[in-house]
């Protein structure tokens, strides 16, 4: 048999496994043949992220396998077949994706090629063909590599001959730059502070924060394995500072509990996104309700719940008073009595409380947070805040 009714009949077999197609380039770069359906599009893509200069490069060098990675995940294996020493042809399986990829995933692989001018329209269809890629375990991909290999030279390799030096190199490369360990920290402690204090309105700040850190960096081809590992150290963490908010160690560990064996059976990344942020709701919820002060009316209990889920909003007593249905001056009056503050100074007290946390957990601007807040401008959010810790908003943070 021939190279091309070897791989042939290779093309054929790895094809019983799901959609992995084949490909082959002439030496200079030109696409032969492939029996992918999407080959046009997937063809420039696979130029586009500059995988087919690399593949060119290592084999007219070498005669052993590479992978070839993006920040997408999305990943090629190319064997070579030679005259002589010079490259005749490459040949190529893929695309795959090593680990299941989230559409925020691939969004923020798109920003590694920053340098790359690609339409909306183009990045639509990419998202599109990306739905046909299948998911493929880098063990399988390297077996089906030394295959090709075999099937193109009639040579035995062993995994280790394969280079994969470009996919862990591309890796790397997206992985966030190095923290600021401190600033993860005070993060961190922002956030168990919403945690403790029950702060229903935490979902900014939760938001704002998810750029600080990607989680525990623990270096594992398995994203779902390290996406668990994520999740089980916040739920840990999130639990103590439920216990110490005022939930019973009883439900807060069982609670906990619960959700570190919801992430162990999660079978993929899909199933396991929304799992910390349900958590999280779960646990600031039961907190706030423990916390409810049992000396407070009905009404003004509605009222301190009402200042705390409309921060970034104009706050008014008039607002608060038809809400719980009382007059503007007998709701702030009962409201003073059994707070000790006025709907006022307790709505300043309440966003200065926010803008720490958000000053601790997040990189916003103070003009940002200001805003953010419904301060009218920045100047003003600065006075309140200084009346209200001894110091202004840069001050803290800084400290």
């Amino acid at each position: 048999m021939d190279v091309f009714q070897n791989m042939e009949l290779f093309s054929e077999l790895i094809q019983c496994g799901g959609n992995i197609y084949t490909w082959c380039y002439n030496a200079d770069g030109s696409l032969l043949q492939s029996n992918c359906p999407e080959a046009g599009f997937l063809s420039g893509a696979f130029d586009l992220f500059g995988c087919k200069k690399k593949m060119l490069d290592y084999g007219s060098r070498h005669t052993t396998p590479v992978t070839l990675g993006t920040a997408i995940g999305m990943t090629w294996a190319a064997a070579f077949e030679k005259d002589g020493s010079a490259l005749k042809r490459a040949w190529v399986i893929g695309p795959v994706f090593y680990q299941d990829v989230s559409l925020r995933g691939i969004e923020q692989g798109l920003q590694y090629y920053n340098r790359l001018e690609t339409s909306v329209a183009w990045t639509m269809q990419l998202y599109e063909a990306l739905k046909t890629v299948p998911v493929l375990q880098c063990t399988v991909l390297h077996r089906y590599a030394l295959m090709m290999h075999y099937c193109l030279t009639g040579n035995h390799l062993t995994i280790s001959d394969i280079n994969s030096e470009d996919l862990t190199q591309v890796r790397n490369a997206v992985q966030q730059p190095a923290h600021d360990r401190h600033k993860v920290w005070m993060a961190e402690q922002g956030l168990l502070q919403m945690v403790r204090t029950g702060d229903l309105n935490y979902k900014q700040a939760l938001s704002a924060s998810m750029g600080i850190s990607t989680g525990v960096p623990v270096r594992s081809d398995d994203a779902l394995r390290q996406s668990k590992t994520s999740i089980i150290v916040f739920t840990s963490l999130v639990c103590r500072a439920a216990i110490e908010g005022g939930l019973s160690p009883e439900e807060a560990y069982a609670l906990g509990d619960s959700y570190i064996q919801s992430a162990e059976n999660a079978k993929t990344l899909d199933d396991l996104e929304p799992l910390g942020l349900m958590m999280y709701d779960d646990f600031v919820r039961r907190v706030h309700k423990c916390r409810t002060n049992p000396h407070l009316s009905q009404q003004v209990q509605k009222c301190v719940d009402y200042i705390e889920m409309n921060l970034d909003k104009k706050i008014r007593a008039a607002d608060m008073a038809a809400l719980v249905g009382y007059t503007e001056y007998y709701l702030t009056h009962k409201f003073k009595e059994e707070t000790g503050l006025s709907v006022t100074d307790y709505i300043k007290f309440v966003k200065i409380e926010r803008a720490k946390v958000l000053l601790k957990s997040t990189d916003q601007t103070v003009q940002d947070i200001a805003t953010a807040l419904s301060f009218s401008t920045r100047n003003y959010f600065s006075r309140i805040f200084q009346e209200v810790t001894g110091q202004t908003p840069m001050e803290y943070r800084e400290k």
